[in-house]
């Protein structure tokens, strides 16, 4: 038995085979052409159906580990046959064996010689037989490869790649104690904290240290961002947090994320710096900003392969190269993480996939946590990582979260694939469709629909048939595009991703969730999936993070949020107290206007009246918020026919980037003039506008949302679930909005500004009680 594989020093890094492997042993092109593989259902069917093939002695799941100079390396061999002297890897795939990419083959091979040596280790064996077994899910048969190694090549096989693992771990090990001596030191990047910042700053340090969730409301302007960083890094090394994680909803909070963490870890007039030239300042911090891969792709007409993408040729093979280079660099935002990605001629996004493994601080979107196959949770329990959550903007999560868990599917879309479909597929997709037309029927007509409006009905249960007929027709896609790689058209693709979405979505269905069917005229029906409650799927999600702060200006009342996202019992609330004062902010109810829809023409008259009005006694910027496009438009037209004179500008449907900066440029001190917006869009939350860039605020709106009967079924199951139906489907979602909008007006202590509420519901008890307590409302 070799010394290096039975050695019992105190192991100083702990590395699992698959992990070990994947580090040292992947070769060859990044290959992410579309081949159907096993589902992790099939894939353990697939073990089960071999290991039964195989005679009564065998052995399988067979726990191994060993130690190679303070690295312990531990994994289950999935099956070992004494008789035969051979260990088995297993593995299922789908279509021709020869497609398979190289490096999957590399990583494979490396898995089996790995648990070959931990095997002749712990059994003294002197030689062993290495079998790779690959079951065709499609067909149960079994491809085996072999090949005899003996226990002093397979020993030389696993302290190779311990060598190769074991000097990136010591490097590993140097950078986490370098890393929490200097975060244990760590200060506070501004000579003292504003009004609420230190108190937010305590409550986000309580929370790492006692491993729980806060839910922390606390106004706009007083540095959230800092004063959740600030304390998080400081709580890592004495709690032993691995990593922290900055979610956001909009590209903006990532960038103040990067902005703050470079601060915190500069020094002098660095702090002035660009993070990206600067490095993110002195600390020992690997930072990593996570970019969308349509975003971060650099040759976006060229499939993901290394026979069409020179970014993917050779990948592999120049990886650890530029992990190396990225990880001395330490910090990486999207520029500097493209910087090191074309100098090693590696792709940026593939790349940034990678790092965030090593990474200390990852800064991206909700999904890459909270998704169905978020790239950050998966980390996180395949590592066992104790990860701090920072949550900005909190108050959106619940609307993204039941995006992330819901699915339309398109009846015309899969008509005309049925169509154009290849022969084999006719028969499956024809089911399909039909399947498809028999639900509209029995959901009252396939004509319902036309003359421009489409009809709507909430569906008692899953369709069960067409449910059915979808998973044998995704069945049959898949087998196909397994034989015929080359037919991969997008089209079936795509289809193909809808319909297993929509199945795995249909295995999880419950009162959590709805069914749908919006029928747009004969032949064209939505059938949608959506989820109305997501605390189910997130749940889990927050027990696996150590701690969690959800942090916005817009948190009230906590029991909404904490029903709604399934947040842990022991959960704390806290509240910072705003640091502007009553004067700053004159509030007025124009309670004489009623936006209801069936008033929107009577409204538009006493509405310009008071834009107008208020325009005038305090010439400036303003911007005025109503609840749909075609509501915002009657009143700016109404305006432009009374008062020609006033200068306005408006918010349109789908606007770019570059109109959406436009939009803002109009708001520069010394301006005048009136932006019109909707509620809820890209400008009633996350701009700043301090000081004369805004000097007001209009709100003809209380922000609800439509009562139709998705709202209406949204209703019954909140109050089902929660007895609080009405005020969870409408009324806090829409003051919610309201409040996020009015927070524009107010972004300093020296701002000064107005705030007019218009709408009679306003004045009600219910609504009142959810305003911010320092409103005086007159």
């Amino acid at each position: 038995m070799s010394d290096a594989v039975k050695s019992a020093e105190t192991p100083l890094y702990r590395v699992a085979v698959r992990a070990l492997c994947d580090f040292t042993a992947r070769e060859g092109d990044l290959d992410h052409r579309f081949t159907p593989s096993p589902s992790a259902r099939e894939g353990m069917a697939g073990h089960v159906l071999v290991t039964g093939r195989r005679g009564d002695g065998y052995e399988s799941e067979i726990a191994l580990s060993g130690r190679y100079r303070g690295l312990a390396v531990s994994g289950r061999a999935d099956g070992f046959d004494p008789a035969l002297n051979r260990l088995e890897e297993i593995k299922t795939h789908r279509g021709d064996l020869s497609r398979m990419a190289a490096n999957q083959r590399a990583l494979h091979w490396a898995q089996a010689r790995v648990y070959g040596a931990l095997l002749c280790a712990e059994r003294g064996l002197e030689s062993l037989t290495l079998a790779l077994v690959y079951l065709d899910i499609a067909s149960e048969r079994e491809t085996l490869l072999t090949e005899e190694a003996s226990a002093g090549e397979l020993t030389a096989f696993f302290e190779a790649q311990c060598e190769r693992f074991l000097g990136w771990a010591e490097q590993e090990r140097a950078h986490r104690q370098a890393r929490d001596a200097a975060l244990a030191g760590l200060v506070f990047p501004h000579a003292e904290f504003r009004p609420g910042q230190r108190e937010l700053a305590e409550g986000v340090y309580k929370a790492a240290a006692t491993g729980r969730c806060l839910l922390a409301q606390a106004p706009t302007g007083i540095g959230k961002t800092v004063a959740t960083l600030f304390p998080t890094l400081k709580a890592m090394p004495r709690q032993g947090i691995d990593r922290l994680a900055f979610l956001t909803m909009k590209t903006p909070g990532r960038r103040l994320a990067l902005e703050s963490l470079a601060r915190l870890g500069a020094e002098g007039e660095s702090r002035d710096q660009n993070p990206e030239e600067s490095g993110g300042g002195r600390l020992p911090l690997r930072v990593l900003e996570l970019v969308a891969r349509n975003k971060a792709c650099e040759h976006p007409d060229k499939a993901c392969h290394g026979d069409a993408c020179p970014l993917a040729a050779g990948f592999y093979d120049r990886l650890p190269a530029a992990r190396q280079a990225a990880v001395t660099r330490g910090w990486l935002g999207r520029e500097a993480l493209r910087e090191v990605a074309l100098e090693y001629r590696v792709c940026p996004y593939y790349l940034g996939q990678e790092l965030a493994r090593w990474s200390d601080v990852c800064v991206g979107d909700v999904n890459h946590y909270f998704d169905a196959s978020a790239l950050l949770h998966g980390l996180a329990q395949a590592n066992a990582w104790r990860l701090a959550l920072l949550v900005d903007e909190a108050h959106n999560l619940v609307e993204r979260a039941r995006g992330m868990y819901s699915i339309e599917l398109d009846q015309r879309a899969f008509s005309q694939l049925h169509r154009s479909a290849p022969a084999p597929l006719v028969k499956p997709l024809g089911r399909l469709v039909r399947q498809w037309q028999e639900m509209v029927r029995e959901q009252g007509g396939a004509d319902e629909g036309q003359a421009g409006r489409p009809t709507y009905r909430v569906l008692e249960g899953l369709p069960e048939r067409l449910v059915g007929a979808m998973q044998r027709a995704a069945a049959a896609i898949t087998d196909y595009l397994a034989e015929h790689p080359g037919d991969a058209e997008p089209a079936l693709q795509e289809r193909l991703f809808e319909v297993q979405a929509f199945i795995r979505l249909a295995d999880s269905f419950g009162e959590h969730s709805l069914c749908d069917l919006t029928r747009h005229g004969r032949g064209h029906a939505i059938l949608g999936l959506r989820n109305l409650i997501p605390a189910d799927f997130l749940a889990p999600r927050f027990a696996q993070a150590h701690s969690s702060v959800l942090f916005s200006a817009t948190l009230s009342p906590a029991h909404y949020h904490h029903d709604l996202l399934g947040l842990p019992g022991d959960s704390v609330w806290q509240s910072v107290a705003s640091p502007f004062r009553a004067d700053q902010l004159e509030v007025r109810i124009q309670g004489g206007i009623s936006t209801r829809l069936r008033d929107r023409e009577a409204s538009l008259d006493p509405i310009v009246a008071e834009l107008a009005g208020q325009y005038q006694r305090r010439p400036g910027l303003y911007l005025a918020f109503f609840s749909s496009f075609a509501y915002l438009q009657a009143v700016e037209a109404r305006l432009a026919r009374l008062h020609p004179e006033l200068s306005r500008w408006s918010q349109t449907r789908g606007m770019s980037e570059a109109e959406r900066d436009a939009f803002l440029a109009r708001f520069q001190a010394g301006g005048q003039g009136i932006g019109f917006a909707v509620l809820g869009g890209a400008f009633g939350e996350g701009i700043d506008l301090p000081g004369e860039r805004l000097v007001g605020a209009f709100i003809a709106t209380l922000g609800l949302p439509p009562f139709d009967p998705f709202n209406e079924t949204l209703k019954a199951r909140l109050q089902a679930r929660f007895g609080n139906g009405d005020a969870y489907a409408y009324r806090i979602p829409g003051l919610i909005k309201v409040i996020q909008a009015a927070g524009r007006v107010i972004r300093s202590p020296k701002d000064r500004g107005t705030l007019v509420l218009m709408d009679d519901r306003f004045q009600h008890r219910d609504v009142r009680r959810l305003l911010p307590e320092w409103w005086q409302v007159g």
